[in-house]
């Protein structure tokens, strides 16, 4: 789908009426509270027996809420058709990548986006021009790739799919080719992973070091709010792999299940200051990557995955460096960034007269720096710029 349809489609939306749209899942909280505190109508999209959380417990965040029997059904013709009435401009996440599919939000998704829709596609590891593309294109360190088990000669992770939930990792270490062929086959045998899945799995070195999630809102608007602002760092919190990890080491050694790495929630964390510039540096090379592989580049929010430990390339073994792991392109979902990150006090005093304009305090969660674009961009005629 050419980008001009869905600008001419923004361009002709009535300015004084945009709605909000969201996938009710993943991160569809964040969006609902942060538009509303923009003064932005708001519409969920949710799946049937996924959606209490949206109309039960949270019905105040939305305005409207359309429930389908699969997320997949809002590219239905009659689905697009409302969310056209309503000015609709859509904040993508992960489930709406996952379980809409790439091919009906690049081909048949006529909803303007919020971000760059074809950007989402890189998220997936064995896709042609892939996050890890990306990253080498723009010179950022990221970690050793095994191409071969047979190559493995280090500590390694390996990034598989679980079998059952296309949306969860099961990711196994091994520090050998015996290793890695031995405990690949336990979670065959216990149907956590399956030949498939391991087959299309990533092998990359395992970073010794602290691991970051660094994140970002990149701008469309450039000469309103600049390139991008760093909104701070999180971590996740995983089971059954940190229940496992709270044991003592003794029981540890004596359990005999298999490690999962299903993302079950975040916390926020801060850096040495020092080394910010780390984080900042890579940000900014990954925004040139983006812009020239997937022009416009990267609208919204999107994180940076990696870790900070000791450069591999500084022989004394002094240098830190922050090596890049994972990227997402779009809405992180760490709503744990708001209120953690000292960084929204700082995006605050810099934003503070449009804050005031729109009648908004301060900066309180990643996601209002959506909803001031797109607040702005409504109210100027420029919506057509930072949608795809």
């Amino acid at each position: 789908m050419d980008r001009t349809e869905i600008q001419k489609i923004a361009s002709e939306y009535n300015p004084d009426k945009i709605t909000i749209g969201v996938l009710g899942s993943h991160s569809a909280e964040e969006v609902g509270v942060s538009a509303k505190a923009f003064g932005l109508p708001t519409i969920a999209i949710c799946q049937r027996g996924r959606e209490e959380l949206y109309t039960k417990y949270n019905r105040h965040l939305f305005d409207h809420i359309i429930i389908l029997d699969k997320f997949s059904e809002i590219v239905r013709e009659d689905i697009q058709e409302r969310l056209l009435e309503l000015n609709v401009i859509f904040v993508p996440n992960r489930s709406f990548s996952v379980y809409v599919g790439y091919d009906n939000i690049e081909n048949k998704f006529r909803v303007p986006i919020y971000g760059n829709r074809f950007l989402l596609r890189a998220e997936e590891r064995n896709a042609p021009r892939n996050q890890y593309w990306l990253l080498e294109r723009a010179g950022i360190k990221i970690p050793k790739k095994f191409d071969r088990p047979e190559d493995i000669d280090r500590l390694v992770i390996v990034k598989v799919q679980q079998k059952k939930k296309p949306l969860e990792r099961a990711f196994f270490y091994a520090s050998s080719p015996e290793e890695y062929y031995r405990k690949a086959e336990e979670l065959i045998r216990a149907e956590v992973i399956d030949e498939e899945g391991l087959r299309r799995a990533r092998i990359e070195e395992y970073v010794l070091g602290q691991k970051f999630n660094a994140n970002f809102q990149g701008w469309a608007l450039k000469d309103q709010f600049g390139d991008f602002d760093f909104l701070g760092f999180d971590d996740r919190k995983q089971t059954n792999l940190h229940g496992i990890l709270s044991l003592p080491a003794r029981d540890q050694l004596s359990l005999n299940v298999p490690i999962k790495n299903e993302e079950i929630g975040h916390y926020g964390l801060t850096m040495r200051e020092s080394q910010k510039p780390l984080v900042y540096e890579a940000a900014e090379r990954f925004r040139r990557s983006c812009e020239e592989e997937y022009p416009p580049g990267m609208i919204g929010l999107f994180a940076l995955q990696g870790a900070i430990t000791y450069d591999a390339d500084d022989p004394e073994q002094r240098r830190l460096a922050f090596y890049i792991f994972d990227v997402s392109p779009r809405v992180p979902g760490a709503p744990c960034v708001g209120p953690t990150s000292p960084e929204m006090r700082r995006l605050t005093l810099k934003y503070q007269g449009l804050l005031r304009k729109y009648g908004v305090d301060r900066i309180e969660s990643s996601m209002d720096l959506p909803m001031l674009e797109i607040k702005y961009a409504a109210e100027s005629g420029r919506l057509n710029e930072i949608v795809t």
